[in-house]
């Protein structure tokens, strides 16, 4: 009999509907449940595409004693944190401060009010060496709950006092100075492996915004430095495992310290940050490598991530057939000795059972070759089972695909990339856009329940900001403003920082607030880039008072921790670079190297209908900063010199 689950929109709660366990989505009747029954909460959160996640399930969840245990003693929550970040965010902090570190599938005890008393990841289903086994936990539990509930109860109350009063303390900098971005930068050049790459050892994510911040920082201060990190970290990632040498796009990321062999689930928004990246370290060296890796991971967006809604779905499994990584691995006889040798598999392999991931160490002197052999080996996997998608539609990350596919498209000429980032943003105006609010997820274009949160307003706002610059209609331009106006609004701290919920959102324990960065630009990054950039492009200069003094009071944070502030110290680096408005009439040559404009943040409009192209003449280039212009150019020469566009000129 199928659970409580059963009439969800998410495919992480649907594939746990079947599972023995009573499941309860995340509801105000799961609670009153609990209060009646006066029993403790199971809160169990993971994602579609985690392995761990899937693991567990297998071992416990479909379990038929575990799954009556269960039922008997506790109410079960199964919480999908991709359609609900917020709750993600609160029990994710307690399970950091409680264990000292945190991950999925995650596992926390609440009380019937929600405050979490116990809090861990993974349990086995059999005791290992300093991890009890789940049954054994589950017991424990119970048993305190019984005899030491009182005490519990206090212990949950404190947990969430000492969690709030943490995060009392609001963001404290004066502003931003060159200066400060110039020490973030020696701080991340001190952390950076210049061997392999990345920053730090096994596992290595990628590190996408603070790669961005680095490209900001080396084509403003003109520090070969930052373009060395960048050089040597796009290349590694590029060239190794965790780029699929096959279909374009990259996996979460790489269980070793060499970018070997990856932790095999594709997520949309690692690779729309990705793609940006890689297409912005052409712009400023003219790499070939960062070009083709920009076009092949749009491109896998559309084959793998595109659904008919027009939106794109959220993630690719680690497995297939039940197992990690079968459908990316080979071995010499199936890859055969040409193939082979391109793409470094070997007989011992890299991976489990002599099994290799492809890798690209070099570039093949013999190109036709090469070409010929890849299209071979995608042909041959095509026919394998391929992983299952998550294809409910996420909304912030979306916005950061919009954003990816308008700036590639418009790189490369590459139009497909920017009517698809069109009619991606056409669907979210049209379907997560209600009563002027936005909802975080939809699933075969219905709409789900869940609340946008700050991330979604603020990458929206990214994405359709880039849209609006690539095409020039005013529209992308206009709910972007609009999106901002609710952010600074709904979501204002009264500190001029912002929390991830807004003000008239359900309550949650307490209400979450985290500026750093994680695998995506934070709320807070994203939506004082955002306001930074709509301040560029209309001349708002309330948006860009909010983002400067929101940036300055993150200047610490930048400057000591800017590994966590990456996408806060790329948009510092626009902020203290202008960003400059450059607008184009009638001059194509023109418009061609404003494009390549590598001035940190800039916003370039070459048509259609923007203000920053009213009232000028044709045929010339108009440059601006911190609402003051230069005069206008004619001069395709001048004009890249005033814009930095340099490097990818040339490629």
């Amino acid at each position: 009999m199928a659970n409580h689950l059963a009439d969800s929109n998410s495919p992480y709660l649907l594939q746990h509907r079947d599972n023995p366990v009573d499941w309860w989505p995340w509801c105000d009747e799961a609670f009153e449940r609990a209060a009646q029954r006066e029993l403790p909460i199971l809160l169990s959160v993971g994602y579609a595409a985690c392995h761990w996640c899937h693991v567990m399930a297998h071992e416990s969840f479909e379990d038929e004693a575990t799954a009556a245990y269960l039922n008997e003693h506790f109410v079960c929550i199964k919480v999908d944190r991709e359609e609900r970040p917020d709750v993600d965010a609160v029990y994710m902090e307690a399970t950091q401060a409680l264990t000292g570190s945190g991950g999925w599938p995650m596992t926390c005890f609440l009380t019937p009010t929600g405050e979490p008393f116990f809090c861990g990841t993974y349990f086995p289903p059999h005791d290992r060496p300093g991890m009890p086994s789940f049954r054994r936990l589950l017991e424990s539990i119970v048993e305190a709950w019984s005899t030491r509930r009182t005490e519990i109860e206090k212990s949950g109350a404190h947990i969430i006092a000492e969690l709030n009063e943490r995060a009392a303390s609001p963001l404290s900098g004066s502003g931003v100075t060159a200066a400060g971005l110039d020490a973030a930068a020696s701080v991340l050049s001190d952390g950076h492996n210049d061997t392999t790459g990345g920053f730090g050892g096994a596992p290595q994510f990628p590190p996408s915004m603070v790669l961005e911040f680095l490209l900001r920082h080396a084509a403003r201060s003109g520090s070969g430095r930052s373009a060395q990190i960048v050089d040597i970290t796009c290349e590694r990632m590029a060239r190794g495992g965790m780029y699929d040498q096959l279909g374009g796009g990259f996996a979460r990321y790489s269980v070793d310290a060499h970018w070997v062999v990856p932790h095999f689930e594709k997520m949309l928004y690692d690779n729309a940050l990705l793609a940006r990246v890689y297409a912005h370290w052409w712009r400023l060296s003219g790499s070939a490598l960062g070009r083709r890796v920009a076009i092949e991971t749009c491109e896998w967006m559309l084959a793998d991530l595109l659904t008919e809604s027009g939106g794109f779905a959220s993630s690719l499994d680690a497995d297939s057939e039940g197992e990690e990584g079968r459908y990316y691995v080979w071995t010499p006889d199936e890859v055969g000795q040409r193939a082979a040798a391109i793409f470094t598999v070997t007989a011992s392999g890299t991976f489990e059972h002599g099994r290799s991931v492809l890798q690209l160490l070099t570039d093949p002197a013999d190109q036709e070759e090469y070409r010929g052999e890849r299209e071979r080996l995608l042909s041959i996997r095509m026919q394998r089972v391929p992983p299952a998608r998550d294809d409910k539609v996420v909304t912030a990350w979306n916005g950061l695909a919009i954003a990816a596919l308008a700036e590639v498209g418009v790189l490369f000429g590459r139009d497909d990339f920017i009517d698809a980032a069109s009619r991606c943003a056409g669907f979210l105006a049209e379907h997560h856009l209600v009563d002027g609010r936005l909802r975080r997820v939809s699933r075969n274009g219905e709409v789900g329940d869940p609340v946008g949160v700050l991330e979604d307003y603020g990458d929206l706002s990214e994405g359709l900001l880039a849209l609006h610059q690539a095409t020039g209609e005013r529209r992308w331009l206009s709910v972007a403003e609009d999106l901002l106006e609710v952010a600074t609004e709904h979501f204002d701290d009264g500190a001029n920082g912002f929390f991830d919920t807004a003000d008239d959102a359900q309550r949650l324990v307490r209400r979450p607030q985290d500026p750093t960065d994680g695998a995506t630009p934070s709320g807070f990054s994203s939506v004082v880039a955002a306001l930074l950039t709509a301040a560029a492009l209309t001349g708002r200069a309330d948006f860009r008072d909010a983002a400067a003094v929101a940036i300055g009071k993150a200047a610490p944070l930048i400057e000591r921790f800017p590994r966590f502030a990456g996408w806060s110290a790329a948009a510092a680096e626009a902020l203290v670079a202008g960003p400059l408005e450059i607008a184009v009439v009638g001059a194509p040559q023109l418009a061609a190297v404003a494009r390549r404009a590598t001035s940190p943040g800039a916003v370039v409009v070459t048509g259609g209908d923007s203000p920053l192209l009213a009232d000028r003449p044709s045929g010339a280039a108009y440059v601006c900063r911190g609402f003051v212009c230069d005069a206008p150019t004619t001069d395709a020469v001048a004009l890249a010199d005033r814009v930095g566009a340099r490097g990818a000129a040339d490629g």
